[in-house]
């Protein structure tokens, strides 16, 4: 059975730097060999999560690009903007505002502590839950 974790953003050391957080859960993925995309909303969040990858953390290399190269394939973890289409992956972050569907295990949604982010986590938990997937809360 799928698993989706939805990850409520509340505290400070998250909610002013909500891609930490990403970072973080990628750092685990790689630390685990899970092979992940993660899903973002724009070219523009794709490139500020790959500059946030290189510098969050002096001890940790995370192995990663945005998608859309020749070395996709042998590249642990991928950033994802919406029009560009990979093969997918058993572990996906997801930052957009729909699902993560398809054949991934297990999907972790990222939720910023706006209202409006929380709204949208709402209709993806109620469409995750409709299809059958084992769903986890987490608050940070």
């Amino acid at each position: 059975m799928p698993r989706a974790d939805f990850y409520l953003i509340g505290k400070p050391r998250f909610r002013d730097d909500p891609l930490l957080l990403v970072c973080e859960l990628a750092r685990r993925a790689f630390t685990n060999a899970q092979a992940t995309v993660i899903l973002v909303r724009s070219q523009d969040q794709a490139e500020s999560l790959d500059a946030r990858l290189w510098d969050f953390s002096d001890d940790a290399f995370i192995p990663h690009q945005i998608a859309g190269d020749d070395d996709d394939d042998i590249t642990p973890v991928l950033i994802v903007p919406p029009a560009v289409a990979v093969e997918e992956r058993p572990l996906a972050i997801n930052l957009r505002d729909s699902c993560a569907l398809g054949r991934h295990e297990r999907v972790l949604e990222v939720v910023a502590a706006d209202p409006a982010e929380r709204d949208g986590s709402r209709a993806r938990w109620s469409e995750y839950k409709r299809r059958g997937y084992e769903l986890n809360k987490h608050d940070m």
